[in-house]
């Protein structure tokens, strides 16, 4: 019998290839207001990179706090606006909605890329009577997912309108987790966590799940690992399901 009843996948970098997607979105985005402030009101450009922006302010986390994060690294403070502000408006809001636009623009053009590794493991779970769900900030899920065609794989979806429907906190907190795994009626030290991103790995550290692992898509395995992860892949072709299970049982019997 197996240690652990379910997996808790993080949808962007881990099941699907859209965090890339998602990084330049950001860029585009964050470029074209910096420009503006430029010109507006005389400040420096400075461009918005992958790896000092994008990575500690942005990635895993819900877009209006990326927004909010990242303006603030820079020591700018803009009003936080209505979620129905129109996108590039010089708000919080306005800006997250100007990215999710270029986002859409890209994934309506291009499509989604799934990592086919994800998808095997997600089948071999589901063929040996482990719980999927996906737990995500992304408030595109429904549309990620429909597109891959791959929705029916995953028992429950906690994203980012669900989120944001429950009050639910965003990474690091554990929330959209532990609502995800309430949603399989599993306990937490039963359910695996799988993260690529810092703050999502610090949030199966907080929710005290039974295996958290972190996919290294970005040369960040240390960074991972002292975030909270117990293992580090950099892909999920290297582990099985024999695999998890022996490290979630050597975590318990440390304890």
């Amino acid at each position: 019998m197996l240690n652990f009843d379910a997996v808790i996948f993080d949808m962007d970098g881990v099941i699907t290839k859209t965090a890339v997607v998602h990084s330049l979105a950001w860029k585009k985005m964050f470029d074209e207001y910096l420009h503006y402030r430029e010109e507006t009101y005389h400040e420096p450009f400075k461009e918005f990179t992958h790896v000092d922006d994008y990575l500690p302010f942005v990635d895993g986390r819900p877009r209006y706090q990326g927004v909010d994060r990242f303006l603030k690294s820079r020591g700018i403070n803009i009003p936080f606006g209505e979620v129905s502000d129109e996108p590039g408006k010089e708000t919080v809001s306005g800006l997250g909605n100007r990215k999710n636009e270029v986002f859409n623009k890209v994934l309506e053009d291009d499509g989604v890329e799934l990592y086919d590794s994800t998808i095997k493991l997600v089948k071999e779970l589901l063929a040996n009577g482990i719980k999927v769900g996906v737990a995500t900030s992304s408030k595109n899920c429904d549309i990620i997912l429909g597109k891959a065609g791959i929705q029916n794989l995953f028992e429950t979806q906690v994203d980012g309108i669900v989120s944001a429907k429950l009050g639910l906190n965003g990474k690091p907190e554990p929330d959209i987790f532990t609502t995800a795994a309430d949603n399989l009626g599993v306990r937490y030290d039963r359910a695996v966590v799988v993260e690529d991103a810092v703050s999502g790995v610090q949030a199966g550290a907080k929710g005290n799940f039974g295996l958290v692992i972190g996919v290294a898509r970005e040369d960040n395995e240390h960074e991972l690992k002292n975030n909270g992860a117990d293992i580090v892949v950099t892909d999920l072709s290297e582990i099985n399901i024999e695999d998890i299970d022996k490290f979630l049982l050597a975590k318990q019997t440390k304890k």
